[in-house]
């Protein structure tokens, strides 16, 4: 039997997945996992990322992610876009290569010298390698789910132009709390933590439409879960999820086979199928997608 939906927590370096016990009151409608990853480089992640996701996504029609740091970055590298449907990246790495040239310049590493040496140690703790480096500039980063960002005023690792351009980039929103850092650890940030994605999830449960139902089929609208999405993976106001996905109307029919398709749903409506047809041809030429 299929889950409805499911969070999946992505720690960050150090981290663990017990850490998404700390969500689970913050979702109370959803089956809250950590991902337990091994992985330690991109191209490890977008193995096992891959796998573990086609196996989630199997027995669970609505996926979302909160991801942590370094857990973003292997998450936006490996795992498909059809696969989630919405992010919360917490202090996410959007630019790696950037944060390799940074630490390069910390260590007083030059590029010629981490090529000849494959890799080298740093007094930070970090292995800087030529292979990574490498890797990320071979394989750019390409994120079209619609996703919501934390960001810490003194994160260490990611500047806020970075982080800023990224957001504007992809379409997403984008949080700093004043005073945070890259790790969001403190009683402190946890509760501006818990309080943003509270006030992102209420937000988005909220939306005023200027008529609640489905432009295509009449379904109520009552939460941005039964959305569609546009073709860059942000969310459509007018069509539900049913109807209309990445852009596009899932079926391609005419007005008439499309009532005929509905007439059969009239007992989950509490009607007819000849009560429900007759609803349907009322309302179907007032609608967005079938107005003339």
């Amino acid at each position: 039997m299929k889950m409805k939906k499911s969070v999946i927590y992505i720690h960050g370096k150090g981290g663990s997945a017990e850490e998404a016990e700390h969500y689970k009151s913050l979702f109370t409608d959803c089956n809250v996992f950590g991902f337990d990853y091994k992985a330690e480089t991109p191209w490890e992640a977008k193995n096992e990322f891959t796998k573990y996701f086609d196996e989630i996504s199997e027995n669970c029609d609505t996926i979302y992610i909160i991801a942590n740091s370094i857990g973003a970055f292997f998450t936006m590298n490996a795992v498909p876009d059809e696969k989630i449907r919405k992010a919360f990246f917490i202090s996410p790495v959007v630019n790696m290569e950037k944060l390799i040239a940074d630490m390069m310049m910390w260590a007083n590493v030059t590029e010629p010298e981490l090529r000849e040496k494959k890799e080298i140690e740093t007094s930070f703790g970090e292995t800087l390698s030529w292979e990574y480096l490498c890797y990320v500039r071979d394989n750019p980063i390409e994120w079209k789910i619609p996703t919501h960002i934390l960001y810490g005023e003194n994160d260490n690792l990611t500047s806020f132009e970075t982080i800023s351009a990224f957001a504007e980039k992809i379409g997403a929103t984008l949080d700093v709390m004043a005073g945070g850092e890259h790790w969001f650890h403190t009683e402190e940030q946890m509760d501006y933590l818990d309080q943003w994605i509270k006030n992102t999830v209420k937000k988005e449960r909220t939306i005023i439409m200027e008529n609640k139902i489905c432009q295509s089929c009449g379904m109520p609208l009552e939460s941005a879960d039964q959305l569609g999405t546009n073709k860059d993976g942000s969310i459509n106001e007018d069509y539900c999820k049913y109807c209309y996905d990445k852009g596009e109307f899932i079926d391609d029919v005419s007005m008439e086979e499309y009532i005929e398709m509905c007439s059969q749903y009239g007992a989950q409506a509490g009607m007819t199928n000849e009560e429900m047809k007759e609803l349907c041809t009322k309302l179907f030429p007032t609608l967005k997608r079938w107005k003339k």
